[in-house]
């Protein structure tokens, strides 16, 4: 081994200090160039003052690079979507300059490593071409050694428009294939989309909630990596056995050399109490690619639980590769030790975890943000910290963005939170083509390989919607009777292969022991898709299908991994991209930020609200109304699909959060607010839940538990007239079993009496412990049919508390404050004549601010 003095100066700028034997990463991220490639003679023309280099920032793309030179309006502002869009269809080069010394030089190998390439790539230093890309979601690792030299060296990547580098393919296929979102910029025809035939995040071609920016640029961070003789390709640590009496483990090592040489692996595991584990090998490497495994036992394994299961202890493991009694290589990385199964017996759907049956409570995960070095460590944490305060436990990574940071999914282990991670197929029908294949093949073991240490993944599922689109979709079936039956035939064919066999077969030798399951919603291969006979569903007839809400209580499908409704997000939020103007709900820039039915979805809006709420008083009102509406609306179905179990085993509403400002089913809007559907899923997900469903003149009541063991609880149900006459009620104390437990079927006569349904309302309580733990609002008509009275509502300020105190019945009680960016600690909740709720403020206003601020919203008269 030899010892040597390695140095980076990056644009002359940064000096490092000396490098020995181990190796070693210098980051390539930080100021770059960008310019129009010369090549690219028409855009160059158009944009002349972009066709000499201006300032870039890697990693990033050059749409950022143009906003932050305000070349072009932000996006996310106003109307500002169509002036970026020729960045997209233009051809650029970035640039760095590259200081290399002759000690660096003297290394065995000079790698560069590009972690994201977006999308066709050419990589070349000193003019010398390194290496062509064409996948995004790929790590690129060239040897650069050859082309350096001591001195000045320059580094270019230039990258191809992938909309012009694809469709002159796309425009001779007589059948192109099917895709998702037409461009609405006339950049590519009606159904002749790019999108099906590249690696590249479909979001970035627009989605019914996402704007279209086909980003261009080094998208993930860059790094020159020196190393000599050998070093770790790749490590994980393998669960062979696990019981309460010992885990017994494998490391698992992929190491490259140059030469066969002696070497010693090294793998020490601290557990959460301080214990370490140490286990060592010495062999002789062969030139070229070596495994190597190590066994290890843990005595008395603590277990990673789900959260409201159990704790989420983790385990450090470190692995060293020793040459010559010196470390030249380490790697280190968490873990944490527990059993995940599919149940999938008589047709059902769901996750075991250590033995237990877990029913799913969450959401659907899209991008954080169309640009995504914009979303920090921080902002991911506190994304999945508000999932887990409002009692979920799964979480679903979308197909259709990116493969999540390693940061994104180590929060995920701490917190508890599932995570069910899709391959980034988001919808197109795929190419059946072999190098499209092969080329998702490298993708998808590279990145099961990255994720495997996390315990939080607990199932990768091949994509969103694409089986289920083939099966079921009118475009599709139109589509394969214009093809024939043989072309049919081969597309289907090679779907399969790449579904059922390529990435299955990724997370069987990258991740053994974690479930794989080919599409959500899918059956698997053994029959009908998205049914609630078998398998995951997603269920849109609510919605996108205009039917009453009231459908969600049609049915119990086997595992709900998609049903939405949509909501306006908060008024800060609003006015953030919308200014201060005068706003309705067809108003163009609502518009523009409302990507359903291709900008025209608040008339969906407008059609539930007509349906089933009152009219709004303002703009400010209308905002309320969208958001009670699709509180109660998800609110019906959660409990609805708990009351089900265990035929149904999960609940995942769509969507968590937004990738920028919009109108959409989020329940957290893209500035972080929470809509009161948040507020929401912490009473339809809690642990100890009760279900009051009214039909054919009688109320269903059922109880859900997460609880393991069983509960002595007390259900109550009380019927008032509008002016708080009681009226029946019932009561009865119960044990509560782990899942679903019918309560009881009252019938009208019994609960109302002879109230006319407009004049009362019931109230379902489940009581543990002498408190009550959950409630919820039982009415006979729609809201718009009640006759709420006025709720005389107060409020009383001690710094940034507020007691609210109603005088009559106040349905959906919000606290607006308007412009002002605050969240109080509860929203969305009913109070009963007398009932005072007191909420903790958290906001960088002060107190005075607030309380001017404040208005106090409820489905009654105002």
């Amino acid at each position: 081994m030899k010892a040597r003095a390695l140095a980076l100066l990056p644009l002359l700028a940064l000096v490092t200090p000396a490098w020995a034997d181990p190796r070693q990463s210098v980051s390539l991220d930080g100021a770059w160039q960008v310019r129009i490639d010369p090549s690219d003679a028409d855009a160059a023309r158009a944009h002349p003052k972009e066709a000499a280099w201006f300032p870039a920032k890697v990693p990033g793309s050059v749409q950022q690079d143009l906003i932050a030179a305000k070349r072009v309006p932000d996006p996310y502002k106003g109307i500002n979507e169509a002036p970026i869009q020729w960045a997209g269809l233009t051809r650029w080069q970035f640039r760095r300059t590259l200081t290399i010394t002759p000690a660096m030089l003297a290394r065995d190998h000079l790698d560069l490593v590009f972690d994201g390439l977006d999308t066709f790539a050419t990589v070349t230093l000193n003019g010398r071409k390194l290496i062509e890309t064409d996948n995004a979601h790929r790590r690129w690792r060239v040897d650069a050694k050859q082309a350096l030299k001591a001195g000045a060296n320059e580094l270019v990547v230039t990258i191809a428009s992938p909309i012009k580098t694809l469709q002159p393919r796309v425009l001779a296929e007589k059948f192109p294939l099917p895709g998702e979102y037409d461009s609405a910029f006339g950049d590519e025809p009606k159904g002749k989309q790019t999108s099906p035939y590249i690696r590249k995040p479909k979001y970035d071609y627009s989605w019914d909630w996402a704007p279209r920016i086909v980003k261009i640029g080094l998208w993930r961070p860059v790094r020159l990596e020196a190393w000599d003789d050998a070093r770790i390709d790749g490590f994980r640590v393998d669960q062979e056995a696990l019981n309460p009496a010992e885990a017994r483990l494998v490391a698992r090592w992929k190491l490259l050399g140059d030469r066969a040489r002696a070497v010693t692996v090294r793998t020490r595991i601290t557990g959460p109490d301080g214990q370490t584990v140490e286990a060592s090998r010495t062999l002789t490497l062969a030139a070229g690619e070596n495994a190597v495994s190590v066994p290890l036992t843990l005595a008395k394994p603590q277990l990673w639980w789900p959260a409201g299961y159990g704790a989420q202890p983790l385990y450090k493991v470190e692995a060293v590769l020793e040459e010559d009694g010196a470390v030249s290589d380490r790697v280190s990385q968490r873990i944490g030790l527990r059993t995940v199964e599919l149940i999938t017996q008589g047709g059902g759907f769901g996750f075991r975890v250590n033995g237990l049956p877990i029913f799913a409570k969450g959401a659907n995960l899209i991008p954080f943000d169309m640009f995504p070095n914009n979303v920090s460590e921080a902002r991911m944490r506190r994304m999945l910290t508000d999932a887990r305060d409002t009692n979920m436990n799964m979480i679903r990574v979308w197909g259709g963005g990116y493969y999540l940071d390693d940061a994104f999914y180590a929060a995920a282990d701490e917190l508890g939170l599932m995570v069910w991670q899709d391959f980034m197929f988001g919808g197109s029908v795929t190419p059946p083509d072999p190098a499209f294949r092969e080329n998702v093949r490298i993708e998808a073991e590279e990145q099961v390989a990255r994720l495997q240490p996390h315990p939080s993944i607990i199932g990768w599922n091949g994509g969103n919607e694409i089986l289920s689109g083939w099966e079921n979709w009118s475009d599709r079936k139109a589509f394969k009777k214009k093809v024939g039956a043989d072309e049919q035939e081969r597309i289907g064919a090679g779907m399969a292969v790449l579904f059922d066999r390529t990435l299955r077969d990724a997370v069987l030798k990258e991740a053994p022991g974690t479930t794989y399951w080919p599409g959500s919603p899918s059956n698997d291969y053994t029959g009908p898709v998205d049914t609630d006979a078998t398998g995951d569903r997603h269920f849109w007839d609510v919605w996108s299908g205009s039917k009453p809400v009231e459908n969600y209580l049609s049915g119990c499908a086997r595992f709900m991994s998609e049903y939405g409704f949509q909501a306006m997000p908060n008024l800060s939020t609003i006015r953030g991209f919308a200014g201060n103007g005068p706003l309705a709900i067809d108003s163009p820039v609502l518009k523009a930020h409302q990507k359903f039915l291709a900008g025209e979805g608040n008339s969906r809006l407008q059609l539930y609200l007509d349906q089933r709420l009152r009219k709004p008083a303002d703009f400010a009102d209308l905002v309320y109304l969208t958001q009670v509406n699709q509180m109660q609306a998800i609110g019906m179905a959660a409990r609805h699909h708990r009351a089900c179990a265990p035929i149904t085993m999960g609940s995942l509403y769509w969507q968590l959060n937004d990738a920028w400002p919009a109108i959409s089913w989020a329940s957290i809007d893209y500035d972080g607010q929470w809509k009161l559907l948040q507020y929401e899923a912490r009473r339809m997900f809690a642990p100890q839940a009760i279900v009051a469903e009214h039909k054919d003149s009688a109320t269903r009541l059922a109880a859900v538990s997460d609880a393991t063991k069983l509960i002595a609880a007390e259900w109550r149900v009380r019927g008032f007239t509008m002016d708080g006459k009681p009226l029946g009620t019932k009561a009865e104390k119960v044990d509560l079993s782990p899942g679903a437990l019918e309560l009881a079927t009252i019938a009208d006569a019994d609960l109302f009496g002879t109230a006319a349904p407009a004049d009362s309302y019931a109230v379902a309580e489940l009581w543990i412990d002498g408190k009550p733990v959950s409630r919820v609002m039982l009415e006979r008509l729609l809201p718009k049919d009640m006759a709420y009275p006025a709720p005389r509502l107060s409020v009383r300020w001690q710094g940034k508390q507020v007691t609210v105190t109603a005088g009559a019945l106040a349905r959906a009680v919000m606290l607006d404050f308007g412009a002002t960016v605050a969240q109080p600690s509860d929203n969305g909740f009913d109070l009963l004549p007398g009932e005072s709720r007191t909420l903790t403020i958290t906001s960088e206003a002060n107190a005075a601010t607030l309380a001017r601020a404040l208005t106090l919203r409820t489905l009654g008269p105002r």
